[in-house]
């Protein structure tokens, strides 16, 4: 019992060391890169590509000034605008370009300074992101007679069901979970589940226990860290972060397939 309480006490010394040294570190890291968001920014606007493509980079760097912007000119129409921006980009399998992580962390550093309810903006972002998992399941399972006959859906790019499907084979119904946290893949995954007509009750029961973690975790952080100083300053730079860590692993699964084929190759060379 005395190894536990001292274990016990360890813990809690050194979480208390962790979050006093924190936003100390975090301010002095993200200092050094100020000027990257500015560069970023101006790339945004010089870039030679369709002025969509840069209304998007520009929307992405500031996201929190466009919401923050969308409050000021419609108050609680901010509301229905997230909801039907993770309920496309979870329900509709053509729209995995949507922001997701970025949007809730945005959401989330809104509700910690006041401009949004917190708890109203959870439910919301709760449900919209049920509902959408589910609304791809049923249109994944409509459309599943045509994948099988080896035909294609216009926007549906195959190289995404692949990697999904990698995904299934890998984690099985865990996938449904932790698809919540890898872009593009969150989007496909549960189409693709109806696709490979999944057990429903297995499907809904993953898709919620999923979206409660996704939800919780991204709109919490946004939260608690949305608003420290150093991180409004860069806020620009914090959404890369996100962006970049989400896209990992889907950056392992593309060298583990790249890998793959290249030792395939030599065999299929050999036959």
């Amino acid at each position: 019992m005395t190894d536990i309480l001292l274990v016990a006490q360890l813990v809690t010394d050194t979480i208390s060391a962790i979050t006093t040294d924190a936003s100390g570190i975090l301010s002095a890291t993200l200092a050094q890169a100020a000027d990257a968001q500015a560069v970023a920014a101006d790339a945004a606007t010089q870039i030679d590509a369709p002025s969509g493509l840069r209304k998007a980079i520009d929307f992405v760097l500031r996201i929190d000034k466009y919401l923050d912007g969308f409050i000021q000119g419609y108050g609680a129409w901010v509301y229905v605008l997230l909801f039907v921006i993770v309920f496309c980009e979870t329900g509709l399998v053509v729209t995995p370009f949507l922001p997701g992580d970025s949007l809730l962390f945005t959401a989330g550093a809104l509700c910690g300074d006041g401009r949004l309810n917190f708890w109203l903006v959870a439910v919301l972002l709760l449900i919209a992101a049920i509902l959408g998992d589910t609304v791809n399941y049923y249109i994944g399972s409509r459309f599943r007679d045509i994948f099988r006959a080896g035909g294609t859906v216009p926007l549906v790019k195959p190289a995404h069901l692949e990697r999904t499907q990698r995904f299934f084979d890998k984690y099985g119904g865990k996938a449904i979970l932790l698809a919540r946290f890898v872009p593009i893949v969150r989007t496909v995954a549960p189409f693709f589940a109806g696709v490979g007509s999944m057990n429903y009750r297995k499907f809904i029961y993953f898709n919620v226990l999923g979206a409660l973690l996704w939800v919780g975790i991204c709109t919490g952080a946004g939260y608690v860290f949305g608003n420290i100083p150093a991180v409004k300053k860069n806020f620009g730079l914090v959404v890369i972060g996100i962006i970049i860590i989400s896209m990992i692993p889907i950056a392992i699964e593309a060298l583990i397939a790249y890998r793959e084929s290249r030792r395939s190759a030599p065999a299929a060379g050999k036959n």
